[in-house]
């Protein structure tokens, strides 16, 4: 009785797992369809629901072996639709993502043009302007890592402040590059909707602009780092910068976003550390950089957190010259 108990359990589980298994590749296969390169909305909605309803009459409802095979056939044509579907560098992007970056590195000076320094007036109303900016590899000193919320919670933006002794910080930005009239969206994210672009930019910019007009929550934090791996993470972004200039990417959130790729990096880079749930629920990164020791911990948590708060600092200095320096007031001092 107990073994046949056991047997029914197992049965009764590994049905589930088939049936659940069978509605997510469903699921994959409309969404891909609803989501593919057509340009016409309503043919990929009625497309996408024609799909999902004879896969669902095919899977579970026909008999016989002809509709499984008819389906699988299906099934392969969308994979193949799907694969066929690249990214592309020509568009109608968005003013704010318009310019890919490049650097040019000769020894210790790094030249790099589409340095993005916009002046703002609200969220949609800017002056566009890209610069080019001289670094030296020599003079970089450390990484401030920033987490942005557009509401706080499990998922966050994350990026980057190289800092330099001789010269202000470079932000690189790790997003979307998103079309005239696009916006970002999650589930979209994972099917091919967005290319991939490292937005090279000041922080009066790449930090004001989400501080003093999108009003997201910001916090910064000092990374805890030598100025050799810090050169030799920048080096990486670099090659990354310019592999996207020549082939583009198609950005992904579960595989090639801010934090993944910032992780992925780091490790390259030297990072010692093993994969942690907080890489992909990146609202809580901050917590994972302090409980890894790689922020300060000489403050507790809460206490360095409430400090690294930037929004008011970022606020009251606008537009100054001296932004940078006075976000970072109220930080604790950066320990290597």
């Amino acid at each position: 009785m107990r073994h046949r108990l056991m047997y029914r359990l197992l049965a009764g589980l590994i049905a589930g797992v088939w049936f659940l298994c069978r509605a997510l590749l469903i699921l994959w296969a409309t969404l891909a369809i609803y989501y593919s390169n057509l340009p016409w909305s309503d043919v990929r909605l009625v497309l996408a629901i024609a799909f999902a309803a004879f896969a669902v009459w095919a899977v579970w409802f026909a008999p016989g072996r002809r509709m499984s095979v008819a389906f699988v056939v299906l099934y392969l044509g969308v994979i193949a639709w799907w694969m066929s579907i690249s990214p592309s560098n020509d568009r109608q992007w968005r003013p704010e993502v318009k310019v890919m970056p490049r650097a040019f590195i000769e020894g210790d000076r790094v030249r790099l043009t589409g340095v993005r320094d916009f002046e703002y007036r609200t969220r949609d109303d800017f002056t566009v302007r890209y610069e080019e900016r001289e670094l030296s590899l020599s003079h970089l000193s450390g990484i401030d890592f920033y987490v942005s919320y557009w509401s706080e919670g499990p998922v966050a933006h994350t990026f980057l402040s190289f800092i330099f002794d001789n010269a202000p910080p470079l932000s690189i930005s790790i997003e979307t590059r998103p079309e005239v009239g696009e916006g970002f969206a999650p589930i979209a994210s994972l099917f091919k909707q967005f290319e991939l672009i490292y937005v090279v930019g000041d922080e009066r910019d790449i930090v004001g602009v989400r501080t003093n007009y999108r009003h997201e929550t910001v916090y910064l934090y000092h990374i805890k780092t030598s100025p050799e791996a810090a050169r030799r993470l920048l080096l990486i972004y670099l090659m990354r910068i310019n592999e996207l200039a020549d082939r583009p990417e198609f950005y992904h959130l579960l595989s090639n976003s801010c934090t993944i790729n910032i992780i992925r990096y780091a490790n390259a880079a030297g990072r010692v550390g093993n994969y942690d749930i907080r890489h992909l629920l990146n609202g809580f990164i901050d917590g994972y950089l302090y409980d890894s020791g790689r922020i300060d911990t000489s403050l507790p948590y809460e206490e360095l957190r409430r400090r690294s708060l930037i929004n008011e600092a970022a606020q009251a200095a606008d537009d100054a010259p001296d932004f940078s320096e006075r976000i970072r007031a109220s930080l604790p001092l950066r320990v290597h």
